[in-house]
């Protein structure tokens, strides 16, 4: 293998290691939930990124051939990270937070996890037309 590509692969590695220890400290040492939730949200992304980058480029110079699994991984990694800390983050706000506890959004809207709370929300349905029988006729 050329020495660009260990030189790559070891960089990999050696960010993704970095940004894995930086997530797992951040984890403990944070002192509320809202902040360690931010902490294994970036580990996960970049650490774990990270080391199947170094896997896929390793593939590329080993064999000549691009992993696609570890492509898809990584997409999938990068889409459902974010989005699973934002589900986690409106939880802890409905369940631990009171809406005036939170901080000023800088508009006079209230966060929008909280707008509305006493209002049902439901489906808006479309008008059908009524089935017809076609006996009937």
């Amino acid at each position: 293998m050329h020495l660009i590509a260990e030189i790559i692969i070891s960089a990999l590695l050696v960010v993704s290691g970095f940004f894995a220890l930086v997530g797992s400290y951040g984890l403990i040492r944070l002192p509320d939930t809202m902040t360690r939730l931010h902490a294994p949200t970036k580990a996960s992304t970049l650490g774990l990124g990270g080391v199947l980058l170094a896997s896929m480029t390793y593939m590329w110079f080993a064999r000549g051939d691009l992993s696609w699994h570890e492509l898809l991984i990584t997409l999938f990694i990068f889409l459902t990270a974010p989005v699973t800390a934002n589900f986690l983050a409106k939880a802890h706000m409905h369940g631990a937070e009171r809406p005036e506890n939170l901080p000023a959004t800088g508009t006079e809207s209230l966060w929008a996890t909280f707008e509305a709370p006493d209002q049902h929300l439901s489906p808006n349905l479309t008008e059908t037309k009524p089935e017809t029988n076609l006996t009937e006729r």
